[in-house]
């Protein structure tokens, strides 16, 4: 149990490290990723970017519900509550839609 443990502990590190903890563009953007998932936190203020997962995704509007953003070269709208939607890769659902930001789920 010990090991496996210590495994989980240095891929979560070597991932992290490979996604480079990924790479932010844009004032007060976050990004934190688990080994399999991130969660991509954006200011609604700033014409943000962000490179998670290999994959750039940009901010172009949201209103109370729902968030359109760039991803990998294609427009996407998602929908709080909507099953997740697979773009460039990856699986996006979107989280949570706040006056200053959106909140965004990657995985792969």
């Amino acid at each position: 149990m010990l090991i496996s443990s210590r495994r989980r502990r240095v891929a979560a590190v070597l991932v992290s490290a490979a996604l480079g903890a990924a790479l932010l563009t844009g004032c007060g953007d976050d990004v934190s990723c688990g080994v399999d998932q991130c969660t991509v936190t954006i200011q609604r203020e700033t014409d943000a970017s962000v490179e998670v997962l290999g994959v750039r995704a940009e901010f172009v509007s949201a209103d109370d519900d729902t968030v359109t953003l760039q991803v990998a070269g294609q427009q996407v709208t998602l929908t709080k509550g909507q099953q997740a939607v697979e773009v460039g890769g990856l699986q996006l659902s979107l989280s949570s839609v706040t006056k200053s930001a959106v909140q965004v789920q990657v995985a792969k």
